[in-house]
C-alpha cells in the first residue's frame, strides 16, 4: 500500500472516521490557548523574548506534540492584550463567543461572495447590519456590508461618494474637469489618504482641516478650505468627520459638520470605527448626536465591542445608492432577488465575520454591552482625575471616549526623553503598557481603557509607579 504523507487528522473526515484524532488535536490546542489566556496577567503586556525564524517548511509533517510546542512559543511571544495593564492601543480582549464564532466560521468555510455559498450568513449579515443601522438613527432604507477592517470601509464609502458625485463608474476620472477633493481633519485616519490613492484621486485630494484645542475639526476652517478649493477649480465631493480619533479619541462636531455638508451639497461620511459603539449606551450616545445625518458610516465592532479581528462594516443611509453606484454583477452567479454581497463589496471572497458579532450580541446582550461601555468611562474619569492631581503631567485634550493622551513635562529633562523613559520603565516593571505617539510635535503617552479587567486599583498602581519614577528621575531621596 502506498505510504501517505498526509496526516490522518489533516482534515475532519466527513464520514467521521477520524473523529478521535481530530478531537484530540482540537482539545490539545484549545487547552493550550485557554492556559495561555488564563495566565495572561502573569506575563508582560508586550513580550521581550526573541522571535524564532518561521522560514523552515518540513519535508514531512511534524507530530502534534512538536506543533503544540511551537504554538506554545508563539503564544508566549505574541502581544498580550488580555493583560489588565495593557492599555496602549485599541486592541481589545475578544469575547469568548467571538473566538468561538471565528472557529465555527473557519470550520464551515462559507464564502460571503454569494447567497448560494453562504445561505445563512448572507441573510444574517444583511439583517444584523440593518438592525445596527437603526441604532445610528437610520431607517429601513439603510444597508451595508462587512469588511476586513476600517480602512476598507473608508475606501468603499469614498468610492461610493465619488461615483455618486461624478459619472466615473464606467469611464473613470478622465472626463472630470478639476481634481475631486475630500475634507477631513488633520488628525483623521491615514486610511483616507490610502483610499484617495487607490481611487485615482491622489493623496493630495484629502485636504486637511485644522483642529481646535480639543483635537476636534475646526468647522470655520472647514468652510474656508471648501471655498478655497472651489476657487482653485477643484471639485469638492465629500467631508469625513471622525468619531474617535486614533491618537486622542476625540469626536468631531458632527451636527455642525452635517450642516456644512448639506449647505455645500457634499457627501458626509463619519469614520466611527472606534466611537460608533457609543450608540449602544443610553448615557453616552448623545456624544454621537447628528450621526444620523451622515450618508455613510464606518463602524468597527472589533474595537469597543470586543469582537475578534477582523470585524468591521460600512453602512449607507440609502442602500440603493450603494447598489446603484458600486454594484458589479457577477456573471458566474445564479440570478436571485437577493443581491449577492460580493457584488456590492470591495471584497469578493470573504470570511463570515458576521457570526462572531451575532454570537457576542446574543451572549452579552444590549444591557451587557451598555455596562461595558459605561464602566469604561468610569475608568477614564478616574484616570483624568489622577492626571490633573499631578502638576508634572498634562492632557493633550479633554477626552470624548475612553482614550486619553497625556505627558510628563519635567523641568530637569526634555519632556520627550522623559516620556520615553517612563514608557519603557512601566513596561519593564510589568506595570503597564502605554503607546507613545508623536502628536503636535511632541511625544505623548496614550492610554486606551478598553480592557474589562482593568480596574480603578490598577490605575492607582500605575500612577503610584509614575510618582516614584518622577521623584527618582528628579534625584529625590
Amino acid at each position: 500500500m502506498k505510504q501517505s504523507f498526509v496526516p490522518s487528522n489533516a482534515f475532519i473526515d466527513p464520514y467521521g472516521r477520524n473523529m478521535p484524532e481530530a478531537k484530540h488535536l482540537m482539545e490539545a490546542v484549545m487547552s493550550l490557548v485557554l492556559s495561555n489566556l488564563s495566565s495572561a496577567s502573569q506575563r508582560l503586556p508586550l513580550s521581550q523574548s526573541l522571535k524564532p525564524s518561521y522560514a523552515y517548511f518540513p519535508e514531512e509533517g511534524l507530530s502534534t506534540e512538536e506543533i503544540l510546542q511551537q504554538l506554545k512559543g508563539i503564544l508566549e511571544s505574541s502581544m498580550n492584550p488580555a493583560h489588565p495593564h495593557y492599555i496602549g492601543h485599541m486592541d481589545s480582549i475578544p469575547t469568548i463567543m467571538s473566538c468561538l464564532g471565528e472557529f465555527i466560521s473557519a470550520s464551515l468555510n462559507n464564502n460571503m461572495l454569494s447567497l448560494e455559498m453562504s445561505p445563512v450568513f448572507s441573510h444574517m449579515e444583511v439583517e444584523v447590519i440593518q438592525t445596527i443601522s437603526q441604532f445610528f438613527g437610520y431607517n429601513e432604507k439603510a444597508g451595508g456590508v462587512m469588511l476586513s477592517g476600517g480602512s476598507l470601509a473608508n475606501l468603499q464609502a469614498l468610492a461610493v461618494a465619488r461615483n455618486h458625485a461624478f459619472p466615473v463608474l464606467q469611464n473613470g476620472l478622465s472626463g472630470i474637469d478639476g481634481q475631486p477633493v475630500v475634507f477631513a481633519s488633520e488628525v483623521a485616519h491615514t486610511s483616507l489618504q490610502k483610499a484617495a490613492m487607490l481611487l485615482g484621486l491622489g493623496t493630495s485630494s484629502v485636504i486637511p482641516v485644522k483642529t481646535n484645542a480639543n483635537s476636534q475639526m475646526d468647522t470655520a476652517d472647514l468652510e474656508v478650505k471648501i471655498k478655497q478649493a472651489r476657487n482653485q477649480g477643484k471639485k469638492p465631493f465629500a467631508i469625513v468627520a471622525t468619531a474617535g480619533t486614533t491618537v486622542t479619541g476625540n469626536i468631531d462636531p458632527i451636527p455642525a459638520i452635517a450642516e456644512i455638508a448639506q449647505q455645500y451639497r457634499l457627501w458626509l461620511h463619519v469614520d466611527a470605527a472606534y466611537g460608533g459603539a457609543l450608540v449602544f449606551s443610553k448615557k453616552h450616545r448623545d456624544r454621537l448626536t447628528g450621526i444620523d445625518k451622515a450618508d455613510s458610516i464606518t463602524f468597527n465592532p472589533q474595537k469597543w465591542m470586543y469582537i475578534a479581528k477582523t470585524c468591521a462594516m460600512v453602512i449607507f443611509k440609502d442602500r440603493t445608492i450603494l447598489e446603484k453606484e458600486f454594484r458589479i454583477p457577477a456573471p458566474y452567479m445564479n440570478d436571485t432577488e437577493f443581491t449577492n454581497l460580493g457584488e456590492i463589496s470591495v471584497q469578493g471572497t470573504r470570511h463570515a465575520d458576521i457570526l462572531k458579532l451575532w454570537l457576542s450580541l446574543q451572549h452579552i446582550g444590549m444591557k451587557g454591552y451598555e455596562q461595558l461601555l459605561d464602566e469604561s468611562y468610569v475608568l477614564m474619569e478616574t484616570f483624568i482625575e489622577q492626571i490633573k492631581q499631578r502638576p508634572y503631567l498634562e492632557l493633550v485634550s479633554e477626552p470624548d471616549t475612553n482614550i486619553c493622551c497625556f505627558r510628563g513635562r519635567p523641568e530637569y529633562i526634555p519632556p520627550d526623553q522623559w516620556n520615553l523613559e517612563l514608557q519603557q520603565t512601566l513596561l519593564r516593571d510589568g506595570q503597564s503598557f502605554f503607546s507613545l505617539p508623536t502628536y503636535r510635535g511632541n511625544r505623548w503617552l496614550r492610554a486606551v481603557l478598553l480592557n474589562p479587567f482593568t480596574s480603578i486599583e490598577v490605575i492607582h498602581q500605575v500612577f503610584d509607579r509614575m510618582d516614584q519614577f518622577y521623584k527618582h528621575r528628579r534625584g529625590d531621596s
